[in-house]
C-alpha cells in the first residue's frame, strides 16, 4: 500500500513538474515573441516572421522542443484562424469597402480559383522536372496549391495595421477585404481535393463547385443573421459586470463558427461576415470589446506562428529548397499577377498600378500552413511535401513581400501621408467610434507661453477646448484663467482631423 502510495506521488510530482516546465517554456516564448514584434517595429521585419523564426529556434532541429502533435496544432489554428477573421471583421468599415466591395468578391472566390489552378500547373511542372521521384500527380500538384492560393489575413492584417500604411484608391480595405473572405473558398478547395485523393476518384468539377457555393451561401447567410442576434442579445442582456461583455463577444465568435460548421457551411466565412456585422453595429461596451479582441487576435498570431514554427524541421526543408523556391517566386512574380489582372479586367477605371500592388499583396502566412496541416491529418500521400514546400513558400513572401509592402508602395506613388495623433500618455481615455470627436495630449512648452501663461492666452480654434491637465501628479479641470505652466499635459478634444491639425500648426507643433 505504501509502494503505492509512494509511486502515486512520484507520478503527480511529474505531472506537476512537466506542467511547470511547459509553463516555463510557453512564457519565454511569449515574452520573446512580444521582443520580436517591437523589433518588427523598429526594423521593418514582419513580426509574423519573427514569430516563427522563433518557434523554429527552439524546435526539434535546433533546441530541441519536439512537438510533432499534428491534431493539436490543427486544433491551435482554427480557433486561432476563427479569432483572427472575427477581429478582422470587426475592424472593417462597411462604409470604406462598399466602393470595392465587387474587386473584393472577385479577388476572394475566381481569383483565388485562378490562383490555384495556374499555380497547380507550375507545381506539376516544376516538380515533375525537379523530384520526378516523388511521383506527384496534377491534382496533388492542384492541392498543394490551393493551400496557398488565398491570400492570408493575418499577415495583411498585421503588417498593414502595424506599418501604419495608408494607401490611395480604397486599396487597403480592398485588400483587407480580400484577404479576409478569400479562405473559404481556399479552404473548399482543399477539402475538395483531400477527398478527390483520398477516394482515388476521377474529379467531378460540377459536384465541386455546387459544393463550394452551397457552403459559401450557408456560411455567408448564418453569419449575417447570427451576427444581427449577437447585437441585440448583448445590447439587451444585463450581465452586471462589465468586463464580462468582451467575453460574450468572444462566446459568439465561437457559436457562429461552431453552428455554421455544423449546418455544413463556412465556418471561416461565417465568422468573418458575423464580426463585420457587429463591427459595424451599435452596442454596449463596444469600445472596450474591440480592444479586448485586437489584443486576443495579436495573441492568436502569436500563438499560431509559435506553434507552427515549432511543427516544422528544417533539414526536411533542405531537399526540396531548389524547388520550392522556384515555386515561390513564379507564384509572386507569375501566378498571381496574372490571376489578379485577369480578376480585374472588368474593373476599367482601376489603374495598372494599383493591380499591380494588389498583386504584390498576395502575402503567404499561416493560413496557407493551416491548410497544408490538414493533408496531414488526412494522411494524404505526399502530405509532408506539401506541408514543406507550403511553409518554404511562406517564409519567401513574408521575407520578401512582407518587408517591401511600404517600400513598392512608395515606388508607385500609392502611399498617402497619414495624419497621426500624439499618443495619450498621460490620460487613459477614450471614447466610442459612434463619438466622431478626437483626442490629443500636448506638453506645454516655454514657447507657447510666449503671449500669456493663461489657458485663454493658447491660439487654439474655436472647435478645440481643454477639458483636463495633469500637473506632476494631479489632475484638474481649467478654466480660461488657470495658470499654465511648462512640461504641464493638457488634454485636448476637437470636432475632427482637420481641427486637430490646426491646433498643432497655431501651438508650433508638428503633425508626428
Amino acid at each position: 500500500m505504501n509502494d503505492y502510495l509512494l509511486t502515486k506521488i512520484e507520478i503527480n510530482k511529474c505531472m506537476n513538474t512537466q506542467i511547470e516546465i511547459i509553463l516555463l517554456v510557453v512564457s519565454v516564448l511569449f515574452f520573446l515573441s512580444i521582443l520580436a514584434g517591437k523589433a518588427s517595429s523598429k526594423f521593418g521585419i514582419p513580426a509574423l516572421l519573427l514569430f516563427l523564426g522563433i518557434g523554429m529556434l527552439f524546435g526539434s532541429d535546433f533546441l530541441g522542443i519536439q512537438f510533432e502533435n499534428i491534431q493539436l496544432a490543427n486544433m491551435i489554428g482554427t480557433i486561432a484562424l476563427c479569432i483572427i477573421l472575427f477581429s478582422g471583421g470587426l475592424d472593417t468599415s462597411i462604409t470604406e469597402i462598399r466602393p470595392i466591395i465587387a474587386q473584393g468578391v472577385v479577388l476572394a472566390t475566381v481569383g483565388v480559383f485562378l490562383t490555384a489552378i495556374l499555380t497547380g500547373l507550375v507545381v506539376w511542372w516544376i516538380l515533375g522536372m525537379t523530384m520526378a521521384s516523388a511521383g506527384i500527380g496534377l491534382i496533388t500538384s492542384i492541392l498543394l496549391a490551393s493551400t496557398m492560393a488565398s491570400t492570408d489575413s493575418a499577415s495583411v492584417f498585421s503588417i498593414l495595421r502595424s506599418k501604419g500604411l495608408h494607401l490611395k484608391n480604397n486599396l487597403r480595405p480592398m485588400l483587407e477585404l480580400e484577404s479576409g473572405s478569400n479562405d473559404p473558398m481556399a479552404y473548399v478547395l482543399v477539402i475538395s481535393f483531400i477527398s478527390i485523393i483520398q477516394q482515388d476518384a476521377q474529379p467531378n468539377f460540377w459536384l465541386v463547385a455546387s459544393l463550394l457555393l452551397f457552403q459559401l451561401v450557408i456560411g455567408a447567410a448564418l453569419g449575417f443573421i447570427l451576427g444581427k442576434i449577437a447585437v441585440k442579445v448583448i445590447n439587451r442582456i444585463e450581465i452586471g459586470n462589465d468586463s464580462l461583455y468582451p467575453i460574450l463577444l468572444f462566446v459568439f465568435c465561437i457559436f457562429i463558427f461552431s453552428i455554421t460548421y455544423f449546418a455544413k457551411g463556412n465556418g471561416f466565412l461565417a465568422v468573418y461576415i458575423g464580426g463585420l456585422v457587429i463591427g459595424n453595429s451599435k452596442f454596449v461596451h463596444k469600445r472596450s470589446s474591440l480592444n479586448f479582441f485586437d489584443g486576443l487576435a495579436w495573441m492568436s498570431q502569436l500563438l499560431l506562428f509559435l506553434t507552427l514554427g515549432l511543427l516544422v524541421n528544417p533539414r526536411e526543408i533542405l531537399p526540396i529548397l531548389i524547388p520550392g523556391l522556384i515555386i515561390s517566386f513564379l507564384m509572386i512574380f507569375v501566378t498571381r499577377p496574372l490571376s489578379v489582372f485577369l480578376c480585374l479586367l472588368p474593373f476599367r477605371k482601376m489603374q495598372v498600378k494599383d493591380k499591380v500592388y494588389v498583386s504584390w499583396v498576395g502575402l503567404r502566412g499561416a493560413v496557407p500552413i493551416i491548410f497544408a496541416i490538414l493533408t496531414l491529418v488526412a494522411d494524404i500521400p505526399h502530405s509532408r511535401l506539401i506541408f514543406n514546400i507550403v511553409f518554404l513558400s511562406t517564409l519567401v513572401s513574408l521575407l520578401i513581400q512582407g518587408t517591401s509592402l511600404a517600400l513598392v508602395a512608395r515606388w508607385l506613388k500609392l502611399a498617402e501621408t497619414p495624419r497621426r495623433i500624439r499618443k495619450m500618455d498621460s490620460f487613459d481615455i477614450d471614447f466610442s467610434n459612434d463619438i466622431k470627436s478626437v483626442t490629443s495630449e500636448i506638453e506645454i512648452t516655454a514657447k507657447m507661453l510666449e503671449n500669456g501663461n493663461q489657458l485663454m492666452d493658447l491660439s487654439l480654434p474655436d472647435q478645440t477646448l481643454v477639458v483636463m491637465i495633469k500637473r506632476d501628479e494631479n489632475y484638474f479641470v481649467p478654466t480660461g484663467k488657470t495658470i499654465l505652466k511648462g512640461k504641464d499635459k493638457v488634454l485636448i478634444i476637437t470636432d475632427n482631423h482637420e481641427a486637430l491639425i490646426e491646433t498643432y500648426k497655431n501651438l508650433g507643433l508638428e503633425n508626428v
